[in-house]
């Protein structure tokens, strides 16, 4: 039921040598406090008939979070309860036909006892400083915890504890989890760990975009505080935002964080991905491996990261990147009015990433829409924007309000999921509601198919074409010939 889906140029292939396109949501569990049984439990509400509905939606993949503190809550003793609890749900994501990639989740590197971030258990976090809980947005610690701070650093220094260091300990982790999950057969890859946050360099860089973007933005001085900023009415945020809109602009404000993130990228990042990357290897040979950009990549400041190469001196054969992409607005109330033009920036700096490295892409985080209303110009742009870049997507995040609103409307589009053949161009145009794909034909034993979310008007497509319905969603199939194809739906 299940290719082996692995990588080929900047293309997801299956064994026929089809090219695949992905198209998905996040679901993350972030919850790492033990229960009345004193073990940490996966609280899983993704239920069969949530599962059942995504497939109906267009759904194909699951990006699936899982925390360390979950896997690992007591140094060197694994959590095999809560692993099992993840392995059903892939287990019945595959009962959909949907694949699965893990993803190691973290924000805030932990929770530090407070609930407000998730990643690493209590016992990893080396520091002696308090965690204080955010006024305005949860990210706080990332701009000014000193906690944060030094957990990162620790990490990445891979400072010893109990005699080993803590990021081998994560990688040991990281193996353990893979052993445990390696033989199901729609778990497609791993991402091994979820915006990389580089310490007290990034205090650094937060510092680096405050100068510019107070000088540049709104008059202040320079060397002004960053408490300053928290003190501006929502007129001025509201001017900011316009004045960001600019390209220009907005370039001018990240670039000056550009050599620092660049710097974490190429050493400290490259470095932990080797690493990570040859403690899966050594478990299974199978699967993408998938790395992000940093988090303050988010922002569209570029990604510099190498190939991983192992100590053997090969490199992985098997990669994707997977970016993650935000407007300034998400996390607020103006999140569903996020710039097209800045997210634009974004996602133009990440195909520009995709073009230097020559490799697929599956945009791992995006959107953060936030269900109500009926205007989301961003996401209608941006999954625009994806098909026309053959891009595979994970929307942030699945939540049963999420599948019942206008958000899944835009999302559940007609789209390919397997193509006989490469050079694909595609796209949706809803104003026509009709769906093109066109692409080179090659020589494969298995059909074209693409999904549509409702009974197709027409039909345009190579002779021997089907249309069959799969519980009120349609598959288009479309057999296998050589030379230019052009497939043209209405809907």
């Amino acid at each position: 039921m299940f290719d082996t889906i692995s990588t080929k140029g900047t293309a997801f292939v299956d064994e026929y040598g089809r090219t695949r396109v992905f198209n998905g949501v996040n679901y993350v569990f972030k919850g790492e406090k033990p229960e009345a049984d004193g073990i940490v439990h996966f609280q899983n509400p993704l239920t069969t008939e949530n599962l059942k509905d995504l497939k109906n939606k267009g759904v194909n993949i699951l990006r699936l979070g899982l925390t360390w503190a979950g896997v690992e809550p007591e140094m060197g003793k694994y959590n095999d309860v809560y692993l099992e609890e993840y392995r059903q749900v892939v287990r019945d994501a595959a009962k959909e036909g949907i694949y699965v990639f893990l993803d190691w989740h973290q924000d805030l590197f932990s929770g530090f006892g407070l609930g407000v971030g998730d990643g690493a258990p209590a016992w990893a976090c080396m520091t002696n400083k308090k965690m204080s809980k955010p006024r305005f947005i949860w990210a706080e610690g990332y701009f000014f915890g000193g906690a944060v701070f030094e957990c990162f650093d620790a990490f990445w220094e891979n400072r010893p504890l109990a005699g080993r260091g803590l990021r081998d300990r994560f990688c040991d982790m990281l193996a353990y989890t893979v052993r445990f999950m390696k033989d199901e057969p729609n778990l497609m890859g791993f991402d091994v760990l979820n915006e990389p946050y580089p310490g007290s360099e990034g205090g650094k860089i937060f510092r680096t975009l405050v100068r510019h973007g107070a000088g540049t933005l709104l008059g202040l001085p320079a060397k002004e505080k960053v408490k300053r900023l928290k003190q501006l009415t929502g007129k001025q945020v509201m001017e900011a935002l316009e004045v960001l809109d600019e390209p220009k602009v907005y370039h001018g404000i990240i670039d000056g964080a550009t050599k620092r993130l660049n710097k974490f990228d190429t050493g400290v990042y490259y470095d932990f991905l080797c690493a990570a990357g040859e403690s899966i290897r050594r478990v299974t040979d199978k699967g993408v491996l998938f790395f992000e950009n940093s988090y303050y990549g988010n922002l569209g400041i570029p990604c510099a990261v190498p190939k991983p190469v192992y100590k053997n001196g090969l490199r992985e054969k098997n990669l994707a990147f997977a970016p993650h992409g935000y407007d300034l607005t998400v996390d607020s109330p103006l999140t569903n009015k996020a710039s097209t033009r800045r997210v634009d920036f974004i996602f133009d700096e990440h195909r520009r990433k995709q073009t230097r490295m020559g490799l697929p892409v599956l945009v791992g985080e995006w959107g953060g829409m936030v269900a109500g209303g009926d205007e989301y110009p961003a996401l209608e742009h941006l999954i625009a924007k994806f098909d026309k870049n053959g891009w595979s997507q994970t929307y942030w995040h699945y939540s049963r309000e999420i599948a019942d609103s206008k958000i899944f409307e835009i999302l559940n589009r007609p789209h390919p999921r397997a193509v006989a053949g490469t050079d694909l161009d595609y796209g949706f145009d809803r104003t026509a509601n009709a769906f093109t794909l066109t692409y080179t034909g090659g020589q494969n034993e298995k059909p074209t198919e693409i999904y549509l979310p409702t009974a197709p008007k027409s039909v345009s497509a190579p002779e021997g074409y089907r249309v069959t319905d799969e519980d009120g969603c349609f598959l288009l199939t479309v057999p296998a010939v050589s030379g230019d194809v052009r497939v043209q739906v209405t809907l």
